[in-house]
């Protein structure tokens, strides 16, 4: 069976990560959210797979390639142009880029699942299809409950009793939400949908196709269904997303590496004084990371593969990613550190580089800077109350 992954995005709620990374890309314990997509349209039978992709669309590529060491074919739909000799992404929206497929070949030809590339999920796909089917949908919307105080965070689906759409909203407040019922970027679809795409432009599923569909009174239906949804739409999200798996939340992920301890897992070849380090689980620790005599490290937290955390360092409840350097005195608590940049869990940036303190958070294949242990003290006080 055949389905889409919508991978075009350029992920700007959840950068800084996504300067560097689309959003596909990103690690949930080193292994990227869209290989988690992948495995479950393999469980269900869907391996033919197209991927739309823009943003650092070669990251995307060069991991996943054709497919074969997952299980599935893929094949990728480039939304751009060159410009100067450098790619350029331009997206031209959820529902143009399943247009852009069907104009160059129709590659949709029966019932196919289009999926958002940016967040882990364990539904039962093969019981959604049987629902969409039953009903003689065009198209159908997977949806998930959530607690009325959520609704404003998302775009909320209005059906009637037998499950047909009759209308969205978008990120209504409280008091105006007419449903708890939300719309997960799942979609079902049959061939026919794609009669009211029009060509050669940008044209959006949500806020675009699905209500002209509304609009023509087409067989277009939700169905409610309890499954786990974890989205990492935005930084806030994707650091919440880690300490979940971390403290075994979310099923369909497995903690990585060897069990050295109760609650502690590491990649390969860890240099670390296990009786000289104050380590409290669940944490993970990447391959070839070095943790000096006299850290703390307090759990849930992920520190990437190659890194190297100084004496005297503490780090809590956080996300390191690869080749972060962390100096002596540095006290992380729910932050997330990516390259140059130290984001808290609010989503709040710094730019340790910008702000001249990239000898506190440096890249580990760089010399150790040095510094006085007054100026050490005072940078890591200023980092902490950020």
């Amino acid at each position: 069976m055949k389905a889409m992954i919508l991978a075009a995005g350029k992920g700007t709620r959840i950068r800084p990560i996504t300067y560097t990374m689309p959003k596909p890309m990103i690690p949930i314990l080193q292994k990227p959210v869209m290989e988690f997509l992948l495995e479950l349209l393999r469980q269900h039978g869907f391996d033919q797979i197209v991927v739309n992709v823009s943003h650092l669309a070669n990251e995307i590529e060069s991991y996943f390639r054709d497919g074969q060491h997952f299980g599935v074919q893929i094949a990728y739909s480039f939304e751009g142009r060159i410009v100067d000799g450098e790619l350029v992404g331009e997206a031209i929206g959820s529902a143009g880029g399943m247009r852009r497929i069907q104009d160059f070949s129709p590659f949709f030809d029966d019932t196919f699942v289009v999926l958002c590339g940016d967040a882990l999920i364990d539904l039962d796909l093969t019981e959604a299809v049987k629902w969409h089917k039953s009903k003689g949908a065009i198209a159908t919307v997977v949806m998930k409950s959530v607690p009325k105080e959520e609704v404003s965070s998302y775009g909320v689906v209005v059906t009637d009793e037998d499950g047909r759409i009759k209308a969205f909203q978008e990120k209504p407040s409280v008091e105006e939400a007419l449903s708890t019922n939300i719309n997960t970027g799942i979609y079902i679809f049959e061939p026919e949908v794609l009669n009211y795409i029009p060509s050669g432009q940008e044209y959006d599923i949500g806020s675009q196709l699905f209500p002209k569909l509304v609009e023509i009174a087409a067989p277009f239906y939700g169905i409610s269904m309890d499954f786990q949804w974890v989205d990492i739409g935005k930084v806030p999200d994707y650091w919440q997303a880690i300490q979940d798996v971390l403290m075994g939340k979310v099923k369909n992920v497995k903690i990585p590496g060897n069990r050295v301890r109760e609650g502690i897992y590491t990649g390969l070849n860890v240099a670390v004084n296990w009786d000289k380090v104050d380590i409290t689980g669940p944490v993970y620790i990447g391959g070839m990371t070095h943790i000096e005599d006299g850290a703390k490290i307090v759990g849930p937290t992920m520190i990437g593969p190659n890194c190297w955390i100084c004496g005297d360092a503490t780090v809590e409840h956080s996300v390191i990613f690869e080749y972060a350097r962390l100096g002596p005195g540095v006290r992380l608590v729910d932050k997330l550190v990516f390259g140059r940049y130290c984001v808290d869990k609010t989503g709040a940036t710094i730019d340790v580089q910008a702000a001249a303190l990239d000898w506190l958070i440096t890249d580990t294949r760089q010399a150790p800077p040095s510094q006085t242990p007054s100026e050490r003290q005072v940078i890591a006080d200023l980092l902490d109350s950020h």
